[in-house]
Formats: C-alpha cells, sequence, structure tokens
C-alpha cells in the first residue's frame, strides 16, 4: 500500500524537505505548512520551501515563516517531498540533486514522477491527501497543522463551490474544525482582507472582459502596465480569472497576465463541461480537467484569437 511506504520513509529518514509549486496557491501553501510542521512536531529536521515564499494574502496562515524561499547550496536530505506540482519542475530547485528520495503527492492528472508517487486524481486537493498521510502516521494534528490543512480544501474546493468538493473534504474540514479552525476567520482571512491595490487592478482589468459570440466563453485581461498604474504585483490577480466564468452562460473563462514584452500566461477555469487541462496540455501547459494553464509566447493581439480558435474548435 503506497500510504504504508510512506509512512516506512518518515519512520525510517530524520531529514526532510518540502516543497511545492512555484507561483503558490492555498493548496501548495496548506499542504507544505502542515505536513512540514507535522514533521517538525515528530521530532523530525525538516525545511519547508517555495521559490516564490508566501504570498501576502495567506500571511496570516500560523508559522508561514517557518517557510524559506532559499536553501543553503550544500544542504542535502534523506527525503524530499513534493506537493501539489503536477510536474517535477515546477518544484523550482532541482529536488533530484538534494535528496536521496523523492515523494510525490498530487492530485493533478499525469503526475508520475518519484520514487514514490502518490497520485488520486480524485482527491479535492492535496492537503486532503497530506491528511492521509498523518492519519496513517498516527500524528494528532495540531491546531497549526489542522489551519494549514483546511486552506489547502478551502482554496482548492473554491470555498467548497466546486465540483471537487466531494464528501471526504466535507469530512476531513469537519475533523479539522474540530481541530480549533474557525471557518469565518479563514474565509474573511482569505477573501475580504485584500489591499487597495488589488481593487485598483480589478478596475484595469474588467474593461478589457471580452465575451465571445457564442457567449460560451469569456476572457480578461493584464498587461504589466497595469502593475504599475496600480501599485500592485501579478499576485494581487490571483483569482480574476473567475470574474468572467460568473457571467451566465459561460462555460470557459480565460485570463491572459503579461510576464514580460513577448510572454502571457493564459489560466483556463471550465464550469466541467469541457476539459481545459486537454486544452492547456496541447498549448504545452497542463492541469486539471476544470483548472489548467499555460504560458504563450508572443503578442497578446496574436495569442487572444490563437486560443480563441483552439477553443472554437473544442466547443464546436
Amino acid at each position: 500500500m503506497i500510504l504504508q511506504k510512506i509512512l516506512q520513509q518518515i519512520q525510517n529518514n530524520h531529514s526532510f524537505l518540502v516543497v511545492a509549486h512555484e507561483n503558490p496557491d492555498g493548496d501548495a501553501i496548506g499542504s507544505t505548512l502542515g505536513l512540514a510542521l507535522a514533521l517538525r512536531d515528530a521530532g523530525k529536521d525538516v525545511i519547508a520551501f517555495n521559490v516564490d515564499g508566501v504570498p501576502d494574502i495567506m500571511g496570516f496562515i500560523p508559522d508561514n515563516d517557518f517557510l524559506v524561499s532559499s536553501i543553503p547550496p550544500e544542504r542535502k536530505f534523506d527525503v524530499c517531498f513534493v506537493l501539489d506540482s503536477g510536474d517535477i519542475r515546477r518544484a523550482g530547485i532541482d529536488v533530484k540533486s538534494v535528496a536521496q528520495t523523492i515523494i510525490n503527492i498530487d492530485h493533478h492528472p499525469h503526475s508520475d514522477f518519484g520514487d514514490i508517487c502518490y497520485l488520486d486524481t480524485d482527491a479535492s486537493a492535496t492537503a486532503v491527501m497530506v491528511y492521509r498521510v498523518l492519519e496513517a502516521c498516527g500524528y494528532e494534528i495540531s491546531t497549526s497543522v489542522a489551519k494549514c490543512l483546511y486552506l489547502g480544501i478551502l482554496s482548492d474546493t473554491g470555498s467548497f463551490r466546486y465540483s471537487s468538493a466531494n464528501p471526504e473534504a466535507f469530512e476531513i474540514s469537519g475533523k479539522l474544525i474540530g481541530r480549533g479552525v474557525d471557518p469565518w476567520e479563514m474565509a474573511c482571512s482569505l477573501y475580504e482582507s485584500y489591499p487597495p491595490e488589488r481593487m485598483k487592478l480589478l478596475s484595469l482589468v474588467l474593461p478589457t472582459l471580452e465575451i465571445s459570440d457564442c457567449g460560451r466563453y469569456a476572457s480578461m485581461a493584464m498587461l504589466l502596465d497595469d502593475l504599475v498604474k496600480s501599485g500592485a504585483t501579478s499576485e494581487h490577480a490571483d483569482g480574476f480569472v473567475n470574474y468572467p466564468r460568473a457571467i451566465r452562460g459561460v462555460e470557459v473563462a480565460l485570463f491572459f497576465s503579461q510576464k514580460d514584452a513577448q510572454t502571457f500566461k493564459v489560466s483556463f477555469r471550465s464550469r466541467g463541461t469541457i476539459d481545459v487541462g486537454s486544452l492547456s496540455r496541447e498549448l504545452g501547459g497542463g492541469g486539471h480537467h476544470n483548472a489548467a494553464g499555460a504560458t504563450l509566447t508572443g503578442p497578446l493581439s496574436t495569442i487572444r484569437p490563437t486560443v480563441y480558435n483552439l477553443l472554437d474548435k473544442l466547443l464546436a
């Protein structure tokens, strides 16, 4: 059994690195800190790492300063947990060079790397899978770990609104609430504590809204100049893709975010009938059936029609 193999690695080793994907979301941060803090509680030598650090909006999470964005070059580990990454290259560090054993825990499809690969595409969040690991270890969930794992589930289920919010997600969340999580405090901190710069940025991005002639997809775009004008960072645009999806009749939402003069990241969100994961992989990216992304080269005036054409064929 895969959980037993992971349990043996935890029992038989002392030093651990826990990482998740770059540009982290709530599941990446919550899973990383949740597992790392639990390992620390168990007396292990552990480092929690993310190349981009903890986003400001998640600064409320307990012990967030335990997560670092750099590691001494000479540092080596017995085991590296790579969480929620889909592709080992998204870890932001050459994990093969720093750890003897790599354990991949993920709910993204096609995530098949690692000496031990614990993959479950039916899991609502990687945080759910981390909870399973800790339960198998007999670890008594602390309040700090509970808050981290709850963050992961809350964010990856869209506050329990997405189809991924299955019975297990609610069951585990209920147990985490029993360990000291305050649902209102978590939701307020994550969704109702935005800085003014985010709202200024949104005011610049909303006018870029385009709705397809068929009404089945819609998009918005953010340029680097918008960040300058608003005083915001790209991090403040997290979740903007959900605005086009909120339009009645829209099945696929897109958000084009400029990264440099000739590079855009496009984020896809689907209501469930369209597999945007396959579309994203066709563009060289990856992701889930309902949430995916890819990075494209060229001006927005070329990229936007190119993606639209692919969507038109997919929806035909």
